[in-house]
């Protein structure tokens, strides 16, 4: 088991899904809920992101390979889509975009959208978890890294139940410090992300 790709894809989780970034979006568009509807939401959204990731991980390359994407392409593509990601966070416009479609879609029951998509389970996630699972060696590393899906959005989950808490306890300026320093790690995998994609590329028809 390569521990190295279960550690990159913790990482690459965990700052793409960010549960902490999120945990202010949760309690604005749960804003007046009681606790019981608050965990029922965050349950909702987050089993249905699971549902959404897994399947994207199973059937993610074989679609690609139906419409003539190969994985390292793709490896390319997720990468580019990560970097933007990087930067948005990096320059604070993916926490503007999120506090806007706050305003656009207030909802009721806001736990399939836009919590669950595009928010957990947006382009950035889909991308990761079908390049990790693409990554793999076998079965085992597979298990591996969705069971790494599971554990994030556990934890994504337990930054719902302990919404209120945290945001009182980092305030804005912390989470703004966490958010750029995810910012940097994600920019970094992005581009480990397109060396690796670069590498896999057949260019014996280039060259040939």
């Amino acid at each position: 088991m390569d521990m190295a790709l279960l550690i990159s894809a913790f990482a690459t989780l965990f700052v793409v899904i960010d549960p902490i970034g999120l945990t202010p979006i949760f309690i604005a568009l749960t804003q007046g809920a009681d606790a019981a509807h608050r965990r029922a939401v965050g349950i909702r959204a987050c089993l249905t992101a699971l549902v959404i990731l897994m399947l994207f991980a199973f059937f993610g390359e074989a679609v690609l390979g139906f419409i003539g994407i190969s994985i390292s392409a793709f490896r390319i593509s997720g990468g580019l889509l990560l970097f933007l990601t990087a930067l948005d966070m990096l320059f604070e416009r993916r926490t503007k975009r999120r506090e806007d479609k706050i305003e656009d879609d207030v909802m009721p029951d806001p736990s399939i959208f836009p919590i669950a998509i595009p928010l957990i389970a947006g382009p950035g996630a889909i991308a990761t978890i079908i390049l990790l699972v693409g990554h793999s060696s076998g079965p085992l590393e597979t298990a591996m890294i969705l069971g790494v899906l599971m554990v994030v959005l556990l934890m994504t989950l337990g930054c719902f139940f302990l919404a209120g808490p945290i945001e009182h306890a980092l305030g804005h300026v912390g989470i703004v410090v966490i958010t750029r320093i995810f910012g940097m790690l994600l920019a970094a995998l992005a581009v480990q992300f397109v060396i690796d994609g670069i590498r896999g590329l057949d260019w014996s028809g280039v060259f040939g």
